[in-house]
């Protein structure tokens, strides 16, 4: 699996601590939970994060405060909250907030703001292996039994988009928004044409999967 950046969860939400986690197991993110702000600088004590993803709302105090108390570790930070005051996303911007995040989200666009977090911070590996290719991200390259394999822009944009996402089926229309761009307004038959050249190009027509009434799935061993 790509090997991610490793992320803390510091929320009180069951439901949502398990459907981030669920996802991070999916992609590839190594995680810890944390229920309460002490558990979460209990934590970070003894162990290194690329990220932290604090609720503002947390049963011994606020995010707010545990962003403030964990400053001094550098770790960039994404608030995740269902207050959505513009003083409260002001304030956690003067905190040093890298992004915040309002309740309900998309996970997939929360997984898409990660990576970008990540991107910056340099908590996202320069290359990963799979399926027998090495795909450089920071070069947008893609080798195959040493071999570099040419992929157009737009079908590396997909391979990547893919790999990023691992295991996780998505929409052709997501898909067009995240390889393509918000603006692109093509058919999105145009993304079944590119994933025929993928499998072709790279033989992954047993790991990239149809996913009926969906769209796609790149599929990697757990």
């Amino acid at each position: 699996m790509v090997s991610l950046g490793k992320i803390l969860i510091v929320e009180d939400d069951l439901a949502i601590c398990e459907l981030l986690a669920m996802n991070f197991r999916l992609v590839g993110h190594p995680y810890r939970t944390a229920a309460s702000a002490e558990s979460a600088r209990r934590i970070c004590q003894v162990e290194r994060f690329d990220l932290l993803l604090l609720d503002v709302m947390l049963p011994d105090g606020d995010g707010f405060a545990l962003a403030q108390a964990l400053a001094p570790l550098e770790i960039p930070v994404i608030f995740l909250t269902a207050k959505a005051d513009l003083s409260d996303r002001l304030r956690g911007f003067d905190l040093g907030a890298v992004d915040y995040v309002v309740k309900p989200f998309e996970i997939l666009e929360l997984l898409a703001r990660i990576k970008s977090t990540l991107r910056r911070s340099g908590g996202l590996p320069r290359q990963t292996e799979l399926h027998g290719l090495t795909i450089r991200f920071d070069e947008h390259r893609v080798f195959k039994a040493g071999r570099e394999v040419a992929l157009t822009p737009t079908e590396y944009q997909l391979l990547e988009t893919l790999a990023r996402n691992q295991n996780i089926a998505m929409s052709r229309e997501k898909l067009l928004e995240l390889a393509w761009g918000y603006g692109f307004e093509g058919d999105t038959r145009t993304v079944d044409v590119h994933i025929t050249k993928l499998r072709k190009k790279l033989g992954l027509e047993d790991a990239i999967r149809t996913v009926y009434k969906v769209g796609y799935r790149l599929e990697t061993p757990r």
